[in-house]
């Protein structure tokens, strides 16, 4: 496993190699690839046109668990961004900062109150109510006794029905503009389509999730290729639980 993950590292940085070249800047953002929060992270940075020296963390490795990166993280979790010594972890909130520091203007994050606040309450929507049922099922599959649990796996499309209603009157979530929260929705969403739950039943969300890959630049390098190793990361693990209740039943 250790070897497919570094494979599967390796073939990402070097399509990201414009983007991430090392000694250049001083944003460093401590990832890895198939992570939706992580992704969200790098399409935001490259929207709002801010070098990040991306640094690969192989969790397989346990190099979240060092102690250097726990004086950063204790949670021990990606993305963290370190700017010349601040660090911040979070995607969201990594996010937010990028925007409100570096953001040449507040498109993707508004200063105006109410527009900013319809931002937030879809990042917080997107946290709690649509990506946290999956990464529950997510774990299990990945660390569970067995490859699929349905009351977990009931669980995760409950979203799709409220997100669908949330986007029939506008393009992307809050408006005609893309945000901080369609690009932290949409590396959960493709990530969630590519391993079969199934969105093409509520065409609000298929036409926004088209929208989204045009807005995003070099999307298929930024996300698609870590969605990617998602997919085959799931795949093999699942098939590894598969064998493993077999052997054992």
């Amino acid at each position: 496993m250790f070897k497919f993950t570094q494979r599967l590292a390796s073939c990402h940085l070097r399509n990201t190699a414009a983007f991430s070249t090392e000694q250049m800047g001083r944003l460093h953002l401590y990832y890895i690839p198939f992570s939706p929060p992580c992704r969200a992270v790098i399409m935001a940075a490259k929207l709002l046109e801010v070098h990040i020296n991306l640094k690969y963390t192989n969790l397989f490795k346990d190099e979240h668990k060092t102690p250097e990166f726990l004086k950063m993280n204790s949670q021990h979790t990606v993305p963290v961004l370190d700017d010349d010594g601040f660090v911040l972890y979070e995607s969201r909130a990594i996010m937010r900062y990028l925007a409100n520091k570096y953001g040449k203007d507040d498109s993707l994050y508004p200063k105006d109150p109410q527009k900013r606040a319809l931002v937030d309450q879809a990042l917080d929507f997107d946290m709690n109510t649509f990506y946290q049922p999956f990464i529950d099922y997510w774990y299990y599959c990945m660390l569970g006794p067995a490859p699929h649990d349905e009351e977990r796996f009931q669980k995760v499309p409950k979203s799709f029905p409220i997100f669908d209603d949330m986007l029939k009157k506008s393009d992307f979530v809050t408006g005609q503009n893309i945000s901080l929260a369609d690009i932290s929705l949409l590396a959960g969403v493709s990530s969630v389509n590519a391993v079969g739950f199934d969105i093409t039943n509520h065409p609000n969300i298929v036409r926004w999730f088209a929208s989204c890959k045009q807005a995003v630049p070099d999307y298929q390098e930024l996300n698609e290729k870590g969605v990617q190793d998602f997919k085959k990361l799931w795949d093999r693990f699942k098939e590894k639980q598969k064998t493993k209740v077999k052997t054992n039943s």
